[in-house]
């Protein structure tokens, strides 16, 4: 827990500031996105999964592995972590732990969210949700739970998707009502209904763009305007990535070296700056 981190978080997020907030797998990716001069960043429940167990985002990470990730990103970067705790791992009980050890291991904010357990990627069809009383039971449990007050707890709802519009907005105003610091209602359809959540619901806001996915993919000033606080770029960096990789090993397996692939790849020289290298060898000359 580090609580300026939690009170620096608390400060930027304020209705209309658009902050851009990519996703991370992993603390390398951490990395990047801190140096690409970006304010927070999501540690994705996706990209763990997708990365870490080489599975779809269908609830089969365990909130101990995502722990481990969210302990290694925070000691690679000064930034605030927002990570995805997806369901809570259970109920409200198991939300109690889930939050002490996501908070222990360095985030800065939280993220449930409504759906049943085995939970399913936000953008993918059958969905389904808990009641309204469950989900305000953990948020309850989960305020309760946090150490720092400063700690935020921000709710999400995948209800559009199986219950309508209107229903999600009655489920993020009960969330709010409930404690909840920062609301988040996943996978609108088309521009009208994404820009019309802030102005329904007063509050924080979190929208989630993904490229693929159900959701238009508007503009930062065209979400700011709007009144979100914070927009999620969840998994374009393991996108990229993903795509990067494949792109260069297939050019390795169909010719044999990765001559006419250079472009692609990161120097030796710039991987080694990004990871901080010059630093641990002083360290090494400073203990020797």
């Amino acid at each position: 827990m580090d609580d300026s981190l939690n009170r620096r978080l608390r400060r930027q997020l304020v209705p209309g500031a658009g902050l851009m907030m990519p996703g991370a797998a992993n603390a390398l990716t951490a990395r990047l996105i801190e140096a690409a001069g970006h304010p927070l960043l999501m540690v994705s429940g996706a990209a763990v999964a997708n990365t870490f167990l080489g599975v779809p985002d269908i609830g089969l990470s365990s909130v101990t592995e995502l722990a481990l990730h969210v302990d290694a990103i925070r000691d690679a970067v000064g930034i605030p972590i927002v990570v995805d705790a997806d369901t809570g791992f259970g109920n409200a009980l198991n939300v109690r732990r889930t939050v002490r050890t996501l908070e222990r291991a360095g985030a800065n904010a939280i993220m449930l969210e409504d759906q049943t357990f085995p939970k399913r990627c936000g953008h993918f069809d059958g969905k389904s949700v808990v009641p309204v009383d469950d989900m305000v039971a953990k948020i309850h449990a989960a305020v309760d739970a946090r150490t720092d007050a400063d700690l935020v707890i921000l709710a999400r709802t995948d209800a559009r998707a199986v219950e309508g519009l209107d229903a999600a907005l009655r489920r993020a105003r009960a969330y709010r009502a409930a404690g909840a610091d920062m609301l988040f209602i996943e996978a609108p359809l088309n521009r009208e209904e994404l820009l019309a959540i802030p102005r329904e619901v007063p509050g924080l806001h979190l929208c989630n763009m993904v490229v693929g996915g159900r959701t238009p993919l508007l503009a930062r000033d065209e979400l700011a305007r709007a009144g979100f606080a914070a927009i999620c770029y969840a998994n374009a960096a393991l996108q990229a990535s993903a795509l990067a990789m494949r792109s260069v090993l297939q050019h390795l397996h169909t010719h044999g070296s990765v001559a006419g692939a250079e472009a692609q790849l990161m120097s030796f020289a710039e991987r080694q700056a990004m990871l901080g290298a010059e630093g641990y060898a002083a360290l090494e000359r400073r203990y020797a």
